[in-house]
């Protein structure tokens, strides 16, 4: 008799134990359903929070309830940035790699766009978008958009020959951070935006991004942020090279928009 109640035993202990390897694991679909659709991330480090379109990306994110975590050199914008909700700023130097890896830390996507040149001048558009970018690379922070220029890689021929030889030190220095990006960095979901001439006016709703590599015109600041907070958050944009743009403000050809 207790040989062949061990024998039951035995039996329901192999059913139970094939019944628990072989059952389907819902927490796996449910990590490959998200993997799939659009990603939400709750902690963005923006480069260039200070002012123009990285400011505009700041406030815009702020709105939404996303929680920001920026550097600024002066502490009056610190200040400023800290007065608005979700969004913690501290004081740094995008020059130096130190402040802005600690600064990052925590963070599950960047932001990046910072441009332009300190009194001396010094350029940070590729020192110190070189310095963001191999923070998200120690840190594994895998999600990143560089906003750079057109004119910049192969859209240097949209450019009119002026303006290309007027900024030619500023699109070189921004071609060579998207270099890195794109050589070194391989493993990373990034995202490369490109606007056309900015201007700092309200925003008209009608920019759009493209792939056309010879697409230029101008284009709001405050619509470049949007697009490219909505670049951040479409799977579609991974490892695409976009041109932000706003035909209804002039531009000698029709583009194809690239829908997120």
């Amino acid at each position: 008799m207790r040989v062949v109640l061990l024998l039951l035993a035995l039996a329901a202990t192999a059913t139970a134990f094939r019944t628990l390897t072989f059952a389907p694991r819902k927490q796996s679909l449910l990590h490959v359903e998200k993997l799939e659709g659009n990603p939400e991330y709750k902690k963005v480090f923006v480069a260039g929070g200070t002012k123009g379109v990285g400011l505009s990306v700041v406030q815009q994110l702020s709105a939404a309830g996303t929680d920001c975590v920026c550097v600024a050199r002066d502490e009056s914008a610190v200040k400023m940035l800290n007065d608005l909700p979700h969004v913690t700023a501290v004081q740094g130097d995008a020059f130096d790699y130190k402040s802005i890896e600690d600064s990052m830390w925590g963070c599950d996507a960047v932001v990046t766009t910072l441009g332009g040149q300190t009194e001396d001048g010094r350029r940070v558009d590729y020192e110190g978008n070189n310095n963001v970018i191999e923070s998200a690379g120690i840190l594994g922070v895998t999600r990143l958009v560089l906003v750079t220029s057109v004119g910049c890689g192969d859209s240097a021929d949209a450019a009119p020959p002026a303006v290309f030889e007027a900024l030619k030190d500023v699109l070189q220095d921004k071609e060579k951070a998207e270099r890195v990006l794109q050589r070194y960095y391989t493993n990373m979901n990034w995202t490369i935006v490109r606007p056309g001439g900015l201007k700092s006016e309200p925003a008209t709703g009608k920019a759009v991004l493209t792939e056309d590599r010879m697409a230029i015109g101008s284009v709001h600041r405050e619509d470049v942020a949007k697009l490219v907070i909505e670049a951040l958050k479409s799977a579609k944009t991974k490892k695409k090279v976009l041109a932000a743009v706003d035909m209804t403000l002039g531009g000698d050809r029709e583009v194809e928009e690239f829908v997120l």
